[in-house]
Protein backbone atom coordinates (compact mmCIF):
# COMPACT_ATOMS: atom_id res chain seq x y z
CA UNK A 1 0.00 0.00 0.00
CA UNK A 2 1.45 3.31 -1.09
CA UNK A 3 -1.08 5.90 0.12
CA UNK A 4 -3.45 6.68 2.96
CA UNK A 5 -6.36 5.97 0.59
CA UNK A 6 -4.95 2.49 -0.12
CA UNK A 7 -4.77 1.84 3.62
CA UNK A 8 -8.35 3.01 4.19
CA UNK A 9 -9.70 0.86 1.35
CA UNK A 10 -7.90 -2.14 2.84
CA UNK A 11 -9.34 -1.49 6.31
CA UNK A 12 -12.86 -1.10 4.91
CA UNK A 13 -12.55 -4.22 2.74
CA UNK A 14 -11.42 -6.34 5.70
CA UNK A 15 -14.26 -5.02 7.87
CA UNK A 16 -11.95 -3.35 10.40
CA UNK A 17 -13.37 0.09 9.52
CA UNK A 18 -17.16 0.41 9.42
CA UNK A 19 -18.38 3.66 11.00
CA UNK A 20 -18.65 6.80 8.90
CA UNK A 21 -17.14 9.12 11.52
CA UNK A 22 -14.12 6.85 12.08
CA UNK A 23 -13.57 6.43 8.33
CA UNK A 24 -13.62 10.24 7.97
CA UNK A 25 -11.02 10.51 10.72
CA UNK A 26 -8.73 8.07 8.91
CA UNK A 27 -9.18 10.05 5.69
CA UNK A 28 -8.22 13.31 7.36
CA UNK A 29 -5.45 12.09 9.69
CA UNK A 30 -2.52 10.64 7.72
CA UNK A 31 -0.45 7.90 9.40
CA UNK A 32 2.66 9.26 7.67
CA UNK A 33 2.50 12.33 9.94
CA UNK A 34 3.10 10.16 13.01
CA UNK A 35 6.31 8.31 12.14
CA UNK A 36 9.88 9.57 12.34
CA UNK A 37 10.49 9.08 8.63
CA UNK A 38 7.32 9.66 6.56
CA UNK A 39 9.10 8.67 3.35
CA UNK A 40 9.72 5.05 4.37
CA UNK A 41 8.13 2.60 1.97
CA UNK A 42 6.06 0.76 4.56
CA UNK A 43 4.40 3.72 6.30
CA UNK A 44 0.96 2.58 5.04
CA UNK A 45 1.44 -1.14 5.53
CA UNK A 46 -0.83 -2.94 7.94
CA UNK A 47 1.64 -3.72 10.72
CA UNK A 48 3.20 -1.87 13.68
CA UNK A 49 6.19 0.41 13.09
CA UNK A 50 8.92 1.23 15.59
CA UNK A 51 8.91 4.80 16.94
CA UNK A 52 11.80 4.31 19.35
CA UNK A 53 12.10 3.75 23.11
CA UNK A 54 10.70 0.23 22.74
CA UNK A 55 7.37 1.61 21.49
CA UNK A 56 5.43 1.28 18.23
CA UNK A 57 2.78 3.04 16.24
CA UNK A 58 0.11 0.36 16.28
CA UNK A 59 -1.06 -1.81 13.40
CA UNK A 60 -3.77 0.12 11.49
CA UNK A 61 -6.20 -2.81 11.69
CA UNK A 62 -5.85 -2.90 15.47
CA UNK A 63 -6.34 0.88 15.75
CA UNK A 64 -9.44 0.71 13.54
CA UNK A 65 -10.92 -2.18 15.49
CA UNK A 66 -10.27 -0.52 18.86
CA UNK A 67 -11.85 2.74 17.71
CA UNK A 68 -14.89 0.83 16.44
CA UNK A 69 -15.15 -0.86 19.87
CA UNK A 70 -14.73 2.50 21.61
CA UNK A 71 -17.50 4.10 19.52
CA UNK A 72 -16.37 7.72 20.05
CA UNK A 73 -18.82 10.52 19.33
CA UNK A 74 -18.80 14.25 18.71
CA UNK A 75 -18.55 16.36 21.86
CA UNK A 76 -17.18 13.62 24.11
CA UNK A 77 -14.36 13.87 26.64
CA UNK A 78 -11.81 11.12 25.91
CA UNK A 79 -8.67 9.84 27.63
CA UNK A 80 -6.03 8.22 25.39
CA UNK A 81 -3.52 6.24 27.48
CA UNK A 82 -0.25 5.26 25.82
CA UNK A 83 -0.64 7.90 23.13
CA UNK A 84 2.82 7.22 21.66
CA UNK A 85 3.26 9.10 18.39
CA UNK A 86 -0.10 10.86 18.84
CA UNK A 87 -1.88 9.05 15.99
CA UNK A 88 -4.83 7.78 18.05
CA UNK A 89 -5.05 11.11 19.89
CA UNK A 90 -5.34 12.91 16.55
CA UNK A 91 -7.93 10.47 15.17
CA UNK A 92 -10.02 10.92 18.32
CA UNK A 93 -9.59 14.70 18.24
CA UNK A 94 -11.00 14.80 14.73
CA UNK A 95 -13.97 12.64 15.78
CA UNK A 96 -14.96 14.57 18.92
CA UNK A 97 -14.66 17.96 17.20
CA UNK A 98 -14.40 21.40 18.75
CA UNK A 99 -16.97 20.67 21.46
CA UNK A 100 -15.13 17.58 22.65
CA UNK A 101 -11.68 17.09 24.14
CA UNK A 102 -8.97 14.45 24.07
CA UNK A 103 -6.20 14.07 26.64
CA UNK A 104 -3.28 11.87 25.62
CA UNK A 105 -1.14 10.39 28.38
CA UNK A 106 2.32 8.98 27.63
CA UNK A 107 5.02 7.73 30.02
CA UNK A 108 8.02 8.18 27.66
CA UNK A 109 9.08 11.83 27.90
CA UNK A 110 10.52 11.93 24.37
CA UNK A 111 7.26 10.59 22.94
CA UNK A 112 5.23 13.20 24.83
CA UNK A 113 7.21 15.78 22.85
CA UNK A 114 7.05 13.83 19.56
CA UNK A 115 3.30 13.25 19.88
CA UNK A 116 2.70 16.92 20.69
CA UNK A 117 4.65 18.02 17.62
CA UNK A 118 2.60 15.63 15.47
CA UNK A 119 -0.70 16.93 16.89
CA UNK A 120 0.41 20.49 16.11
CA UNK A 121 0.54 19.56 12.41
CA UNK A 122 -3.27 19.53 12.49
CA UNK A 123 -3.82 22.64 14.62
CA UNK A 124 -6.06 20.89 17.13
CA UNK A 125 -7.21 23.10 19.99
CA UNK A 126 -9.20 20.34 21.69
CA UNK A 127 -6.38 17.95 22.54
CA UNK A 128 -2.97 17.67 24.17
CA UNK A 129 -0.52 15.01 25.33
CA UNK A 130 0.91 15.04 28.85
CA UNK A 131 3.47 13.05 30.80
CA UNK A 132 1.98 10.09 32.68
CA UNK A 133 2.00 10.42 36.46
CA UNK A 134 2.52 7.82 39.17
CA UNK A 135 -1.09 6.67 38.96
CA UNK A 136 -2.84 5.20 35.94
CA UNK A 137 -5.06 7.58 34.00
CA UNK A 138 -6.13 10.87 35.55
CA UNK A 139 -7.51 10.21 39.06
CA UNK A 140 -10.31 12.57 39.99
CA UNK A 141 -11.40 13.10 36.37
CA UNK A 142 -14.27 11.40 34.54
CA UNK A 143 -14.34 10.58 30.85
CA UNK A 144 -16.94 9.45 28.30
CA UNK A 145 -14.41 7.15 26.66
CA UNK A 146 -11.01 5.75 27.65
CA UNK A 147 -8.68 4.10 25.13
CA UNK A 148 -5.58 2.21 26.27
CA UNK A 149 -2.95 1.26 23.69
CA UNK A 150 -0.69 -0.93 25.84
CA UNK A 151 -1.37 -4.28 27.50
CA UNK A 152 -2.05 -4.55 31.22
CA UNK A 153 -1.41 -7.77 33.17
CA UNK A 154 -4.90 -7.55 34.65
CA UNK A 155 -7.97 -5.43 34.12
CA UNK A 156 -7.15 -1.93 35.47
CA UNK A 157 -10.18 -1.34 37.69
CA UNK A 158 -9.00 2.16 38.57
CA UNK A 159 -9.82 3.22 35.00
CA UNK A 160 -13.39 1.99 35.37
CA UNK A 161 -13.67 4.48 38.22
CA UNK A 162 -12.64 7.23 35.79
CA UNK A 163 -15.51 6.40 33.42
CA UNK A 164 -18.72 8.42 33.38
CA UNK A 165 -21.99 6.52 33.44
CA UNK A 166 -22.78 5.36 29.88
CA UNK A 167 -19.03 5.42 29.29
CA UNK A 168 -16.80 2.89 27.58
CA UNK A 169 -13.24 1.66 28.18
CA UNK A 170 -11.26 -0.29 25.58
CA UNK A 171 -8.12 -1.86 27.05
CA UNK A 172 -5.74 -4.69 26.12
CA UNK A 173 -5.18 -7.22 28.89
CA UNK A 174 -2.41 -9.70 28.07
CA UNK A 175 -3.35 -10.98 24.56
CA UNK A 176 -6.99 -9.87 24.55
CA UNK A 177 -8.80 -6.56 24.12
CA UNK A 178 -11.56 -5.88 26.64
CA UNK A 179 -14.53 -3.71 25.76
CA UNK A 180 -15.85 -2.42 29.09
CA UNK A 181 -19.23 -0.66 29.19
CA UNK A 182 -20.54 1.23 32.23
CA UNK A 183 -24.31 1.71 32.21
CA UNK A 184 -26.20 4.75 33.46
CA UNK A 185 -26.76 3.03 36.79
CA UNK A 186 -23.06 2.20 37.12
CA UNK A 187 -23.32 -1.49 36.15
CA UNK A 188 -20.17 -2.72 34.39
CA UNK A 189 -20.13 -5.29 31.58
CA UNK A 190 -17.09 -6.71 29.79
CA UNK A 191 -16.68 -8.24 26.35
CA UNK A 192 -13.39 -9.98 25.54
CA UNK A 193 -11.80 -10.07 22.06
CA UNK A 194 -8.95 -12.58 21.74
CA UNK A 195 -5.66 -12.68 19.86
CA UNK A 196 -3.72 -9.39 19.98
CA UNK A 197 -0.20 -8.27 20.83
CA UNK A 198 0.75 -4.96 22.48
CA UNK A 199 3.69 -3.36 24.23
CA UNK A 200 3.27 -3.64 28.03
CA UNK A 201 1.43 -1.06 30.07
CA UNK A 202 3.61 0.19 32.93
CA UNK A 203 1.40 0.89 35.96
Amino acid sequence: MTSNNDLIKHLINTGALRSKNIIEAFKNIDRADFVYNPSVSDVYEDYPLQIGYGQTISQPTTVAMMLEMLSPRKGQKILDIGSGSGWTTALLSFIVGDRGSVLGVERVEELVSFGGINLDKYGFYNSKIIQAGDKLGVPGEKFDRILVSAAADELPTQLIGQLKDNGKLVVPVRSSIYEITKSENGKVEALEHYGFTFVPLIT
